[in-house]
């Protein structure tokens, strides 16, 4: 299992207070999110799936991907699901300086908005740092430019091909709670772990009278 761990640390969470890493809430609802797409075919596949248990997702996409497949863009919005940003290019904010960083984010911003078709533009406010990586500077700069920096509390570990499929789906019904954001990827290389182990934890929580929402409630 690789050094990062599943479930986010609390001491992790208080470091960064201004960044949301779950969402505090009694009710039984978990918010599962999906990076770096849209891909053809796995995003798609991911839609059919949720729409089988009602379940609504954030989507956080990689504004060269938006580009390259506008019409899978246009079916996440089509679904009802929300859109955020990833970047332009999938960078890395600790090796990027910040200039650089603001402009590739402001490149996917343009991006999602010439593909949004008259959808809600709050929903483009939100932002994940690839890799997680952000350095403080780049998080005040996003944050003062009305950003919603989204991080997660449960990582699934579907795109590390150390981690089986079977560790991937126990990774997140032994991990999430209520009010969890989950990581999962609508990407080639997290597609054998994602697609065995997203479809069972959709079945396990709702058996357990949970529901899946989109991130439109922060």
């Amino acid at each position: 299992m690789p050094l990062t761990p599943v479930k986010t640390p609390v001491v992790a969470k208080k470091m960064f207070p201004s960044y949301t890493w779950d969402i505090a809430t009694s009710e039984k609802v978990i918010f599962l999110t999906f990076d770096d797409g849209p891909t053809p075919e796995i995003t798609n596949w991911t839609l059919d799936t949720l729409k089988q248990f009602n379940a609504k997702a954030t989507f956080f996409c990689i504004g060269n991907n938006i580009e390259k497949h506008p019409e899978i863009f246009q079916n996440i919005l089509k679904h009802g699901h929300l859109i955020g940003n990833h970047t332009q290019n999938h960078i890395k904010g600790w090796k990027t300086k910040t200039k650089d960083y603001l402009k590739d984010i402001a490149k996917a911003e343009e991006a999602m908005g010439d593909n949004l078709s008259n959808s809600k533009s709050d929903a483009r406010k939100l932002f994940r740092p690839p890799y997680g990586q952000i350095t403080p500077k780049q998080g005040k700069k996003l944050i003062k430019l009305d950003y919603n920096i989204i991080m997660w509390d449960v990582l699934s570990f579907d795109w590390d091909m150390d981690v089986k499929p079977e560790t991937c789906l126990e990774n997140v019904i032994t991990k999430a709670t209520n009010g969890s954001i989950i990581v999962f990827h609508d990407s080639i290389k997290a597609s054998k772990n994602m697609q065995y182990a997203l479809p069972k934890v959709l079945e396990y929580f709702s058996e357990k009278g949970f529901s899946f929402k989109s991130l439109n409630t922060i």
